[in-house]
């Protein structure tokens, strides 16, 4: 009779694990999945850049050289390309598709967290990690852009929880998640390389110090460093090998990073993008750093609306007597790590997106517990999500009557110095700009509005659920508003209008980032004007590269010639072609976010499709660096 009670227990038990992991891969999908479709469009600068790397690894058939534009791009690990491209072989090559990888990975992320959380602490505190993991803000406004560090962070959070189970006195198979440790850590060097193995790594060693279990003979062979080794080198070691044999020379014994200076893979992708950036000497520097102070604090906004219960974290017990014990104290190792590695290095907004997961498994914990501080936490939260829901009706009441002629680039204001930074464009809006945004404010006050009078009436698991709803609902209208600010954000309006014209060859002013979506969606290999700075630099160098780059002097022998050119260029950068060719070889066939379509030979209005919209004087969004170039990275 005990033995049919526990096999009812445990059905039950079961049942109901599975019940929650289904609530949070509805939530994950629904948000995720949800916001794949286009519009809005891939952005120019990084987003267009990733999903154009990877259809040319498709196309070409080489698949170990990124490339753009047949230029040499040796700075970022593979694996991401290489989703993308067996994404585009099922399905075809679109934008949709392009982003399927990163949504499928954050779905995973919460899945997994949810997991890790269940193993650790029980049903509800690992339900609450996957519900925080899937609906913070951090992880929903870093994975707009086509960027691996979703990937990355689902590596590592699978190689804390491998590492804790190969080590736990219960656990059956230690050798199976050993292994899983060391796949982890290979995979991690293909999605961003050494980070991927030192993040985790150094927390593990960190945990094992405090822990008292760095030199136990127990602990090494439990985790067999030997086999897993091998199983790194397995995962990782081809593609480095062969991308070091594909772009010689081979080795290169110096610090130098200059113009001009090419010293092949190995040297470019090891020093001077992970020695060099963390030093902040890289060349080129095309790139910002947040300020520490704000780094830290930022992350209030990133794991919101959670973390308001983060000083309910200080409650629990980090003492590594039992699972739940050990798991806290490593999630603390884990976060503090990454915090404090990126407060001595170069630093973008979403570096730390690494310890999330942690940071969640902590929270959830916390939320299972209760108490007063969580409680508290509840009611700040409806107090703050109140007063977002009237800040959001009354703005849209403000601008109930304001024109909205045009696209919304003509009611943004421009701060270049900021477009380094990922959120730099945030300093662009306006009041003016959110009479373009009516329905999105419409839908954010909704769900601010539900969260606030959940919150303030409910509390416990009635609340969490609410707020998480909220979250769905806030990220939808976020996608709304990233579809009125395509124009902006994207020149896919340009590559239409390139499409339906006649033939001819297209250029790119400056850089191949500022207009990398009309290049994705249009399937040219354009030539570029000036465009041989930041990422294609040191490409550019290499033996064998191509000859798209123009100058001024090479660019009116051809602008002026009897073939048909087109030009995408900003508005003020338009300024400088027309004094450098005249007008009388000077057409702008369509403008868009404050770009322009231009070609040299007039169009027969007869016979043409295009609605040409007249040039409006706007600032342009692109004045000298792309919004961050390394704002991607």
């Amino acid at each position: 009779m005990a033995s049919q009670d526990l096999t009812i227990l445990r059905n039950d038990l079961f049942s109901r694990r599975w019940f929650l992991l289904t609530v949070v891969f509805l939530i994950a999908t629904a948000i995720y999945l949800g916001c794949v479709i286009s519009p809005p469009s891939l952005m120019d600068d990084v987003d267009a850049v990733q999903a154009q790397i990877a259809k040319t690894m498709l196309t070409s058939g080489n698949w170990v050289t990124a490339r753009l534009d047949g230029v040499v791009y040796l700075e970022k690990a593979p694996l991401i390309y290489w989703l993308m491209a067996i994404f585009y072989k099922i399905f075809g090559v679109s934008d949709w598709v392009a982003r399927l990888p990163v949504a499928l990975a954050s779905i995973a992320l919460a899945l997994l967290s949810a997991s890790f959380g269940m193993w650790a602490f029980g049903e509800r505190a690992g339900f609450y990690a996957g519900l925080c993991m899937s609906t913070c803000v951090g992880l929903f406004l870093f994975t707009r852009i086509q960027i691996p560090d979703v990937m990355l962070t689902f590596t590592i959070a699978l190689a804390m929880w491998a590492f804790l189970r190969a080590l736990d006195e219960d656990e059956k198979r230690p050798r199976l998640w050993a292994a899983i440790l060391a796949a982890s850590l290979g995979t991690g060097l293909l999605l961003k390389s050494l980070v991927g193995i030192v993040f985790p790594v150094a927390a593990a060693l960190i945990y094992l110090l405090f822990s008292k279990q760095l030199f136990s003979q127990r602990t090494w062979l439990r985790l067999r460093p030997v086999s897993g080794s091998l199983i790194v080198l397995l995962i990782a070691a081809p593609w480095h090998v062969l991308a070091t044999l594909q772009n010689p020379p081979y080795f290169a014994w110096t610090l130098q990073s200059g113009p001009g200076l090419y010293h092949g893979f190995l040297w470019f992708y090891f020093v001077n993008e992970q020695l060099l950036r963390f030093l902040n000497l890289r060349y080129p520097r095309d790139y910002n750093t947040v300020p520490r102070l704000y780094f830290w604090l930022f992350h209030l906004l990133w794991l919101f609306p959670w973390s308001v219960y983060l000083p309910a974290i200080t409650k629990l017990s980090f003492k590594p007597v039992d699972r739940a014990g050990q798991t806290r104290l490593l999630a603390l190792c884990w976060a503090g790590f990454i915090l404090i590695f990126f407060t001595f290095s170069t630093t973008q907004e979403y570096y730390s997106m690494p310890c999330y997961p942690a940071l969640a498994l902590l929270l959830g914990s916390a939320m299972a517990a209760g108490g007063k501080w969580i409680d508290r936490g509840t009611r700040v939260l409806g107090a703050i999500v109140a007063l977002a829901a009237l800040a959001a009706f009354a703005i849209g009441f403000a601008v109930r009557n304001l024109p909205t002629a045009g696209d919304i680039s003509s009611a943004l204001s421009h701060h270049p110095s900021a477009y380094t930074l990922s959120l730099g464009h945030m300093l662009d809006l306006t009041l003016g700009s959110f009479a373009y945004l009516r329905l999105p404010l419409c839908l954010a006050g909704a769900a601010f509005l539900l969260g606030a009078v959940s919150n303030l009436r409910w509390s416990g698991m009635r609340a969490f659920l609410a707020s998480g709803l909220m979250m769905v609902l806030f990220f939808h209208a976020a996608r709304l508003a990233l579809v009125v600010f395509d124009p902006y954000l994207s020149s896919r309006p340009l590559a239409e209008a390139f499409q339906s014209a006649p033939p001819g060859k297209l250029i790119v002013d400056r850089h191949y980032y500022y207009f990398s979506s009309v290049i994705f969606y249009t399937g040219q290999d354009p030539l570029l004007l000036n465009g041989k700075f930041n990422n294609l630099e040191y490409g550019a160098a290499a033996p064998g590269a191509p000859a798209v780059f123009l100058t001024d002097s090479e660019f009116q022998q051809l602008w002026i010639s009897e073939n048909r050119y087109y030009l995408v260029a900003s508005e003020k950068g338009a300024d400088r072609i027309e004094t450098l060719v005249g007008k009388e070889h000077f057409e702008t066939i369509a403008t868009s976010g404050g770009k322009l379509l231009l070609t040299n030979i007039a169009l027969k209005r007869s016979s043409s499709t295009l609605l040409i919209v007249p040039r409006r004087t706007v600032a342009s969004p692109f004045p000298s660096l792309s919004p961050g170039n390394d704002v991607h990275d």
